[in-house]
């Protein structure tokens, strides 16, 4: 018996965003780290979420917990080493957009093993969802997320991953051998059409998502920024256009899409219909600061649909 709609693995980052207030740089406290937006937007939307991760014994750690709690996210299996530290990173406005700066190095969810896996936890969730970043912040983890896949397998939990390459954390050439390794076992990916490029050395969507699908991927939604999001699966191949609005902050978008479009996705099984309400969902995240406060509740993506 499933009872759970999401389960995501990975690392929560506190977030400091700044501001310029009376000619002085600020940075304000936030919330960050992929899985945990996605679990955040997933939750807004109306999944029943949990979460499996490490967090510090620190003041950051006690912050997230009160966060997914507020959300109704289900955080009985996160591990709290007292000795632990929670990562952090700090967000700077320039011409050319939003640069981040990490504070991560030894934090609490880098420490983790295959060993801790919640197994009854996945095997009872109608979705595991993991991400390049999940591996990439130590080879524990990377093999943890492997350990999950393969149990979520193994119990008929559908596996979603997404690619998302960051190459601070690691090199390409390892990045490509692990998150291919971790394409071929998902049936939901959720690439970026920029790290796509980076990690399939291919050029057009289309020829991306088709090595996807030929990995053994089910779904493909690649996400194209303004240009849509392109879905493909072996019957069929569509680009679903992206909701204009006038962005302040992305920080968010792509993990908010990722939540929305699994949320959606449970409610019908139609990749095509879960793309089209996510990127509504990801533009209206565009409309605030930092990565979880202007993540949109189902209400407000339901009317931004209505009104276009």
């Amino acid at each position: 018996m499933k009872s759970i709609d999401l389960l995501t693995i990975g690392e929560p980052l506190m977030e400091f965003a700044e501001v310029q207030r009376d000619g002085e740089r600020l940075y304000l406290p936030g919330y960050g780290g992929d899985v945990s937006n996605a679990a955040v937007a997933a939750a807004r939307q109306g999944a029943k979420v949990a979460i499996f991760t490490a967090l510090g014994g620190d003041f950051f750690g006690q912050d997230f917990l009160d966060l997914w709690q507020r959300e109704g996210i289900d955080c009985s299996s996160v591990i709290r080493p007292k000795d632990g530290r929670t990562g952090a990173y700090f967000i700077s406005y320039g011409a050319d957009g939003h640069v981040f700066s990490y504070a991560r190095a030894g934090s609490a969810a880098s420490l983790i093993t295959s060993e801790e896996l919640p197994l009854a936890q996945i095997a009872s969730a109608r979705i595991l969802h993991a991400s390049g970043i999940s591996q990439a912040i130590s080879e524990s983890c990377a093999d943890a997320v492997f350990a999950a896949i393969i149990h979520a397998k193994s119990n008929g939990t559908v596996v979603s991953y997404d690619t998302n390459l960051r190459l601070k954390l690691w090199p390409l050439e390892r990045a490509r051998a692990i998150i291919h390794g971790a394409s071929a076992l998902s049936d939901i990916l959720l690439p970026g059409l920029d790290d796509a490029r980076q990690l399939t050395g291919l050029e057009r969507p289309e020829e991306i998502c088709a090595f996807y699908l030929g990995l053994g991927c089910g779904v493909v939604a690649l996400t194209m920024g303004k240009n849509g999001t392109m879905v493909a699966t072996r019957e069929r191949v569509d680009v679903i256009a992206a909701r204009p609005v006038e962005a302040v902050d992305a920080t968010g978008a792509g993990d908010t899409f990722d939540g929305a479009f699994l949320a959606e996705w449970l409610a019908h099984r139609d990749p095509f219909r879960a793309a089209a309400y996510a990127n509504a969902a990801a533009a209206l995240s565009t409309l605030g600061r930092g990565a979880v406060a202007p993540i949109p509740e189902r209400a407000a993506v339901e009317r931004f649909l209505q009104s276009a």
